[in-house]
């Protein structure tokens, strides 16, 4: 029974040592840490170091504020770009055989989804006539004439949709 407790002796010695010197090893590795942390953070220098930090997190703050409000515009913009006219088609022509020239046209403006109108100028001697016809997903429900369609395809191929 002595060389059990012999060896247990030595077992817990041997342990006991281990954990002395893995102590001691924590320690200094601690205080290794704790010389570059007061280096940051003591004197005039890690003052310096602190204020840029928060001056770094004020700025950052404040570019999330601009971002935020650049996200709003942009899609304020998005919902009324897809209202505005982003298609024009235009076709001059000659309205009446004894007039000259071609001063008669067909005007198509269209939204990106072939929605706007069709302002058709006819031009005479004596008077021209304006005509305005609603365009809804790129047709009218009214008949288009033939420079009407033209200048309603140009606007198309303009969008980009054909």
């Amino acid at each position: 029974m002595e060389t059990t407790q012999l060896i247990w002796i030595i077992a817990v010695t041997i342990l006991a040592l281990l954990n002395i010197v893995w102590q001691f090893d924590l320690q200094t590795r601690q205080r290794s840490l704790r010389e570059r942390y007061d280096r940051l953070f003591s004197g005039a220098g890690g003052a310096d170091l602190q204020m840029g930090l928060e001056g770094l997190m004020d700025h950052i703050e404040a570019l999330q504020g601009r971002l935020e409000k650049q996200e709003t515009t942009s899609r304020q913009l998005q919902h009324t770009l897809g209202h505005s006219v982003q298609g024009v088609g235009m076709v001059r022509f000659r309205a009446f055989h004894d007039t000259g020239g071609d001063q008669s046209f067909a005007l198509a403006l269209v939204d990106g989804k072939g929605n706007g109108v069709v302002i058709t100028a006819l031009y005479a001697r004596e008077e021209t006539r304006v005509y305005g016809k609603p365009l809804t997903a790129w047709s009218s429900s009214y008949d288009l004439s033939q420079e009407e369609q033209e200048a309603l395809e140009q606007a198309r191929r303009m969008v980009g949709v054909h």
